[in-house]
């Protein structure tokens, strides 16, 4: 009995030292020199080209923010008292510019006491801002007038933002139509005391379906009660005196939109019945247009609960869907509907196919166009020429077409591999059409494209002309090579070749200029300092080499400033990747990587640590491809392997390291990669792995992009499960979790069960849950502990 005593005191004993009580820590020197800084700007230009809208917020958000009551509903997180999704990022100063002059302001008067702004938009004359403002009872409008710098506050702080944006400017810019609380609101129920009145009962009529494992959802009828509670509420139109009027009564609003014209506003709405299995997208909608008295003119589309879902990313639900205004019509409404009910797993000549509906919005509508893969989107350009585009996920084809809406006539313009960033054509370049809103810029037969520019050589943005008849096109400008790489933000003026462009290099901050392409003349708008000065002489290259099966990979390597190129030094390395999967080897093979990009570091790389030391591969490319009929996961671990030795072959190769100190990390599916490659290779001293999924059994229906199921081929997600292999594992790993992830798949649960596992095992590992956190990192508190383990980590597995 004494023994048996002993035994359990000592086992006691063993499950005390494996947990440690530990306060939150901060960093080393070094690495807090660049995690602690302020942060610069965000940027936002009005549509006339005129203001620069500056807006300021903290680096961080505190544990005490991420502590603020929150609802989980309906894969919705809201903050029951600001009635704003949780996730909402608030900012505490503003700043504006008129472009093309020096001079910046900040004094408004009438701003509200400890701003926590959000929901920036301006009016469509651009002569007014519009913003909200949280504190502790709720969400209230605020207006700037740009002319005085006078701020007014047009209402109570009763604004409800939990499914919508709380505001919406009108057309005229006369006044704004908003989303308010419902007077009648009722108090919200809590489960754990109201006691249940029956049982939770779900039922399934026997089709066939493929849902995601997705997080927050209802789970109960008082779960349900509490989500109507919230997301009701009424509109109302508010003039820009403050004086409100109703516009509709209490609903669940999901999508308020104007009609070019003003006269007319969709509107869609949510109903009953809603879902334990599906989110708050899944519920069924309604689609209603109104005039802009209220008066109800049609309900053009109504949705049903859709928890069954055809297999395949090429599927979608049946029925008529993506309803929008044309933007270059008054008031014409435009849909799409499956043709071959949404199921891409069915023989079909068309998929889709794209329509047009008129007042009174009724009837059948008129067919533009039919699609032989899956829509995926429309630019209206006028009754001659729209770009439609289409794709399929399979073989990651993409094509677009020029339609002429009238007649229903079109041509091919591109069929291309969607990841193809060699050849992406760029985007269609939009102006403001006389009806306010954004469609096709077209001068005489020719539209105009701007592009990335990534080649094999650099990255070259430019501008091309399309003459949307014969299709042909022409190259009006290029950014030209230079110790700076230039990034085209915005085709300013087409007429004059007016660009608004970012320059950069790798220790030179973004700053904007305006340049015009014909000339080549630059004039400088923004001055933002370089807030990492400590990294300035930081070396980085983009490092090029291939992996044995002749596929071409890239990382950005980093090496600590003043490293000596004579004698080499063997260093630590870090790698940090994330798994891509591709068709075909040559898109694969293609990279984005510059060296003349700004070294931003952030908690989501290792590029803090070459001021402590050590070598750095940054975004290591790690493609899995699956070329013909094969599915890039069908060898993923092989190519997993592939990938890491030949990145640690090549920096190894240039003498830098000591391949016996190689650790790699990731976060997610990053996460999910290095659990993997530390089972199933001996190529690392350590990993780390940060709110990653290690079960895949747990995801049965499909992860990140296997459409296959697990009944489908259960041996590959018991291969593809790092926690199946677990007792391979061997290596030090330092497991990472927000203690309240959100993200589809990669519950909190997957990394807890996974350490178990490990631990049982004999696996040297550590666990970290970062209280609150969701599926990304925010708190200040966290970041800087999270540095400060992986610091510890890397520190006693690397260099000890």
């Amino acid at each position: 009995m004494k023994k048996l005593f002993y035994g359990l005191l000592l086992l006691a004993s063993l499950q005390t030292q494996a947990q440690e009580n530990i306060t939150f820590q901060k960093p080393s020197t070094e690495i807090l020199a660049l995690a602690d800084y302020v942060r610069p700007p965000q940027i936002k230009i009005s549509s006339d080209r005129n203001w620069m809208l500056f807006t300021f917020r903290p680096t961080y958000k505190s544990l005490a923010d991420l502590g603020q009551e929150e609802m989980k509903l309906a894969g919705l997180r809201i903050n029951p008292k600001t009635n704003m999704e949780s996730s909402t990022i608030f900012f505490d100063k503003i700043a504006l510019k008129k472009l093309g002059q020096n001079m910046e302001f900040s004094d408004f008067t009438g701003m509200p006491e400890k701003a926590a702004m959000a929901n920036f938009v301006f009016s469509p004359d651009n002569k007014r801002l519009a913003f909200s403002n949280t504190n502790e009872s709720g969400t209230a409008l605020f207006v700037i007038d740009l002319a005085t710098r006078n701020v007014k506050q047009l209402t109570a702080y009763n604004l409800n933002g939990t499914l919508t944006a709380p505001f919406q400017w009108l057309r005229n810019s006369s006044g704004l139509i908003i989303t308010s609380l419902p007077k009648d609101r009722a108090a919200l129920l809590d489960p754990s005391k109201d006691l249940p009145t029956g049982p939770i009962v779900s039922t399934s009529d026997g089709k066939v379906s493929q849902l995601r494992t997705y997080q927050d959802l209802l789970k109960n009828p008082q779960d349900e009660v509490n989500f109507e509670t919230l997301v009701q509420s009424n509109l109302e139109l508010v003039d820009l005196d403050g004086k409100i009027s109703s516009f509709k009564d209490k609903a669940i609003y999901t999508g308020i939109s104007f009609s070019p014209d003003g006269e007319y506003v969709m509107i869609t709405t949510i109903t009953k019945p809603y879902s334990y299995v599906v989110p708050v997208s899944s519920f069924p909608q309604q689609v209603r247009i109104y005039d802009r008295s209220g008066k109800e003119i049609a309900l053009v589309n109504e949705t049903a609960l859709t928890e069954v879902m055809p297999k395949g990313f090429s599927s979608t639900r049946s029925g008529k869907r993506a309803w929008h205004w044309r933007s270059d019509q008054p008031a014409t409404l435009a849909y799409v509907e499956a043709l071959d009910g949404g199921d891409a797993n069915k023989p079909a000549e068309f998929r889709d196919a794209l329509y047009t509906l008129s007042y009174p919005y009724n009837g059948a509508g008129k067919l533009i166009f039919k699609i032989k893969d899956r829509y995926a989107g429309v630019t209206w350009g006028n009754d001659k020429y729209a770009l439609i585009n289409s794709q399929w996920y399979d073989t990651r084809n993409a094509k677009t077409f020029v339609v002429n809406p009238s007649s229903g006539e079109s041509k091919l313009l591109h069929d291309r591999n969607s990841q193809d960033v060699y050849n992406d054509p760029g985007d269609v370049h939009m102006e403001k059409n006389s009806l306010g809103t954004y469609s096709m810029y077209i001068d005489k037969d020719k539209a105009l494209f701007v592009g990335k520019g990534f080649t094999k050589n650099g990255e070259f943005p430019f501008v091309d002309e399309l003459d949307l008849h014969s299709l042909k096109k022409k190259r009006i400008y290029s950014a030209p090579a230079s110790e700076l790489q230039e990034r085209i933000t915005q085709l300013v003026n087409p007429k004059t070749g007016d660009l608004l462009i970012s320059l950069q290099s790798a220790s030179i901050y973004p700053n904007y200029f305006m340049k015009n392409m014909k000339s080549g003349k630059q004039v400088t708008l923004t001055t933002l300092e370089n807030p990492f000065k400590s990294l300035e002489k930081v070396h980085k290259e983009i490092l090029k080499y291939k992996r044995k099966d002749g596929v071409e990979l890239s990382g950005t390597l980093y090496l600590p400033a003043g490293y000596d190129f004579t004698k080499k030094e063997k260093l630590p390395l870090l790698m940090w990747a994330y798994p891509r999967e591709y068709k075909d080897k040559n898109t694969a093979g293609q990279s984005t990587a510059n060296p003349k990009e700004f070294t931003f570091p952030s908690y989501g790389s290792f590029i803090y640590w070459v001021s402590k030391g050590y070598a750095v591969l940054d975004n290591a490319a790690f493609p899995i491809v699956g070329e013909g009929t094969k599915e890039p996961n069908d060898t993923f671990i092989e190519q997993l392997v592939a990938n890491a030795e030949a990145a640690i072959d090549a920096v190894d190769h240039l003498g830098y390291i000591d391949r016996k100190k190689v650790a790699v990390g990731g976060h997610s599916y990053g996460a999910f990669m290095t659990a993997h490659l530390l089972s199933n290779s001996k190529l690392f001293a350590a990993g780390i792995a940060r709110s990653g999924a290690y079960n895949r059994t747990l995801t049965p229906f499909g992860f990140q992009s296997e459409q296959r199921n697990f009944w489908d081929d259960p041996a590959l997600y018991m291969t593809m499960s790092p926690f199946v292999s677990a007792d391979r594992m061997k290596t030090p790993l330092l497991l990472v979790h927000g203690g309240a992830d959100n993200n589809p798949g990669t519950f909190t649960l997957q990394t807890e069960r996974y350490f178990q596992a490990l631990k049982n095992l004999g696996a040297p590992v550590r666990m970290v849950i970062l209280p609150r956190e969701a599926h990304g990192y925010v708190a200040k508190e966290n970041i800087f502990h999270l540095l400060w383990e992986q610091d510890q980590f890397l520190e006693k597995y690397l260099k000890k």
